[in-house]
């Protein structure tokens, strides 16, 4: 049974969106609220309509990616060792102090914080070297194993929006733990994840360097001269081939023939010469 609800600050998570969160009954366990929303849907509730037709995904949640918010903002702003208590405090959200309940904050703050214990007391101090160390294995042991063991490729997701290829690829490590980066960056601050990128090893992805126009040739004073005759293509020489190309079977066996000491048909129907007197 979920009792509480907890509203996030927007301006903390690289998405710059607030989130919904909540608390079971006892507060032992933090969930994540996504929504999923289509235009025009609504659901059947027995016998009426409700408009609101949104789909909630619930799914748990590290509190100390919440924790994260209160201790960076205490050490800008203190710099200081101190009890847990006294860091997550939110007068905006008077429900935040409901994150000190959760077991996991209780097991594992060491892992984000320096610890100094005076008597029966613990004072705690953000410690960024640590959490690089946490998030490193929140990317490469869960988000990435996670990733793998579903099948998912990730490798044209993580390149360069102005990088297109024809070719087929395979998805590589440094695909995927770039991918999971991105995938934690959405619960971190900005500069948090910059430095969580350098811990990781990886370069930024830079978009491919514009291509030089290409060189004008230089002119050569050197005449040049055409490497065919294409006098063959002339008006003329175009007719005959036309006119050739028109003749008859007949008429081409006709040309064959050696016409050698015979006369031509003319002949025959020119006048006679005048006898002389």
């Amino acid at each position: 049974i979920f009792v509480k609800a907890y509203k996030h600050k927007p301006d903390f998570f690289s998405t710059g969106e607030a989130t919904l969160y909540l608390f079971n009954s006892g507060a032992q366990q933090l969930f994540e609220v996504k929504a999923f929303h289509e235009e025009y849907r609504s659901w059947f509730i027995g016998q009426t309509v409700q408009q609101d037709g949104r789909l909630l995904f619930v799914t748990p949640m590290d509190p100390l990616f919440l924790m994260l918010y209160y201790l960076i903002k205490a050490d800008k702003e203190q710099g200081k060792f101190q009890p847990l208590d006294q860091v997550v405090l939110d007068s905006d959200y008077p429900s935040c102090p409901l994150l000190l309940k959760c077991a996991d904050v209780k097991q594992y703050i060491h892992h984000v914080t320096e610890e100094k214990e005076i008597g029966s007391q613990k004072f705690h101090k953000y410690s960024q070297q640590k959490t690089l160390k946490w998030l490193k294995k929140k990317v490469v042991n869960q988000t990435v194993k996670a990733l793998k063991g579903n099948n998912i490729s990730v490798g044209e997701r993580v390149r360069a929006p102005t990088f297109i290829s024809g070719k087929q690829t395979t998805d590589t490590k440094e695909d995927y733990v770039r991918y999971a980066h991105g995938l934690i960056s959405e619960y971190i601050p900005e500069d948090l994840s910059k430095e969580l990128l350098k811990y990781l090893g990886l370069p930024e992805l830079k978009s491919p360097a514009p291509e030089p126009p290409l060189k004008k040739r230089k002119l050569s004073d050197v005449p040049v001269e055409a490497e065919e005759d294409y006098t063959k293509f002339n008006s003329s020489n175009l007719k005959t081939k036309k006119a050739n190309s028109k003749m008859s079977a007949a008429q081409k066996a006709l040309a064959k023939v050696d016409k050698s000491g015979m006369k031509s048909i003319s002949m025959f129907f020119s006048s006679k010469p005048k006898a002389s007197k």
